[in-house]
């Protein structure tokens, strides 16, 4: 079993910057792949960036926060992040915390963490 904690969400002005991290307990294993995905109201919920393989920290980012927006991860730690800049309100959101074993695709979620960017 793992357990997904995220912290860093809040409020914050248009332009500018979050940090979230996802701390996992329990095991990762090289294939499994970590992440975050997010759900606005009303809105079906969607992958923004991710670490594709655990093993060689290659990521993925959506078209939507491409350059704005960085994952990575800490092995030692068993934690990943995702620095969120240059915010814009179309990015409020509760922002979940995700990994996909790589053996059999179970999914474990963390609890979710608000974030809201607006004036």
């Amino acid at each position: 079993q793992v357990q997904l904690v995220e912290s860093g969400g809040g409020l914050v002005q248009p332009g500018g910057s979050l940090r979230l991290s996802c701390a996992a307990s329990g095991s990762i294993f090289g294939a499994d792949t970590m992440g975050w995905y997010r759900q606005a109201p009303g809105k079906q919920r969607e992958l923004v960036a991710t670490i594709i393989r655990w093993i060689d920290g290659s990521t993925y980012h959506s078209n939507s926060v491409k350059g704005r927006f960085t994952v990575s991860r800490d092995k030692a730690k068993m934690t990943v992040y995702l620095q969120m800049n240059s915010l814009k309100p179309e990015d409020t959101a509760v922002y979940y915390c995700n990994l996909r074993r790589g053996f059999d695709n179970s999914n474990y979620w963390g609890q979710g963490t608000q974030v809201t960017v607006a004036s």
